[in-house]
């Protein structure tokens, strides 16, 4: 039953022309054909008849068409004098039609048709018997099947269009949800690209200047050259741990054992971060002013990376015999930050153009993060030689 009825749903000019089939071999059969005997007023009505079954069978294909072939073939009826037969039953189903599925100005034109049609009729072919007032209740009768048939199409009509608005609103949804997902990757991205440019450029930069200093005493100092080792080894671990904790992140739900999760860095542990400059080489003068206390978590991770890059950044492009200074000061509503040394400093191009093929990309890093808690971020050549990060980190977002 379930295959009959879709392919009739799939088919509906078949359905159409069945029901025009049998609307014409009812209205051929019926009495008003058997009881004209004249040749002329029969070909008439044969006429009528295949016109209107016409309508009922290309009346979804064109139904603009259809309805003024109707409007045409029942003024006919009225000016030859053809009475009403079976097939006359076409007016209501191109009302319905035209209600449903035509243009606004068809739907009212065969709203006005159907409603003058009864009225039309009883004035050519006036009932005997019936006073005035009957033939005007009559009237009102006959003409409420096309009343209703407009209204059942212009309600079809409307749970279409809303129906249709609908589903354009979940494809509108779903098209906004597929955006906000790809917002959402491209900043989780940027996020892990940030935290793995943190971990991997400063780690690597002490390893990189343990191992050179290792090699360069190696025959002359080996206990020296032990302890660059034992530096490498435990930076190295650190590096271990902290990408864990980003792939940790990445593979949510999951847990393999040996792995080792360490929390976000944060203020307390600059003075950890700051020996371990000392340690690779680089003196670092460190000073903090106010009072400590708990800042958001956000605010911490920002303001240890951003000493952790910038003192990357100082061993990377300050040239030898360069010292740095951290300052860190605690006001009411903020944290400031100050990061300077005095070597040679950062190539122009790295903290005015974001650098090229791969480089300045610790500055751009930088200036997202504190984008992202609502701060201000001013890098550049100190006056006196040397580079200088100034940062100020509100304790309250941005709106």
């Amino acid at each position: 039953m379930q295959r009959v009825y879709d392919f009739l749903r799939g088919h509906p000019a078949w359905v159409d022309g069945f029901w025009a089939v049998v609307l014409f071999g009812i209205s051929m059969l019926g009495d008003t054909v058997r009881a004209t005997p004249d040749a002329v007023s029969l070909t008439g009505i044969t006429v009528v008849t295949v016109l209107l079954s016409v309508v009922v069978a290309l009346r979804r294909r064109m139904p603009e068409r259809m309805l003024l072939l109707a409007g045409a073939v029942g003024v006919a009826q009225l000016v030859l004098d053809i009475k009403t037969v079976p097939a006359d039953f076409a007016f209501l189903v191109i009302v319905y039609t035209v209600a449903a599925s035509g243009p606004r100005w068809a739907s009212r034109y065969a709203l006005i048709g159907g409603l003058l049609a009864s009225p039309l009729a009883q004035l050519r072919w006036p009932e005997d018997g019936p006073s005035g007032a009957g033939r005007l209740a009559l009237m009102i009768f006959t003409a409420v099947p096309y009343a209703l048939a407009w209204v059942l199409g212009d309600s079809l009509r409307t749970r279409r269009a809303y129906f249709a608005q609908l589903e354009e609103r979940a494809a509108r949804l779903e098209r906004e949800r597929e955006a906000q997902a790809k917002v959402a990757v491209a900043a989780e991205r940027a996020r892990i690209a940030r935290e793995l440019h943190d971990v991997v450029a400063h780690n690597v930069s002490v390893m990189v200047v343990q191992a050179d200093g290792a090699a360069y005493v190696l025959d002359t100092a080996p206990d020296q050259a032990k302890k660059a080792l034992e530096t490498i080894s435990g930076t190295g671990r650190q590096a271990l741990a902290e990408m864990r904790r980003l792939l940790g992140v990445l593979r949510t739900g999951e847990h393999q054992e040996g792995c080792e999760y360490v929390p976000q860095p944060d203020v307390e542990q600059l003075g950890e971060l700051i020996e371990q400059c000392r340690t690779s080489g680089l003196p670092v003068d460190y000073r903090i002013e106010g009072t400590p206390r708990p800042l958001p978590s956000g605010v911490e991770l920002t303001a240890y990376r951003i000493v952790q890059e910038a003192l990357t950044n100082t061993r990377k492009h300050g040239g030898p015999n360069t010292g740095a200074s951290v300052r860190l000061v605690y006001f009411d509503d903020g944290l400031g930050l100050l990061v300077e040394d005095d070597g040679k400093g950062a190539p122009h191009e790295h903290y005015e153009e974001g650098g090229a093929d791969g480089r300045g990309h610790g500055l751009i890093g930088m200036r997202e993060r504190v984008g992202m808690v609502g701060g201000t971020l001013d890098a550049g050549p100190r006056p006196g030689g040397g580079f200088r990060i100034s940062a100020l980190l509100p304790l309250k977002p941005a709106h």
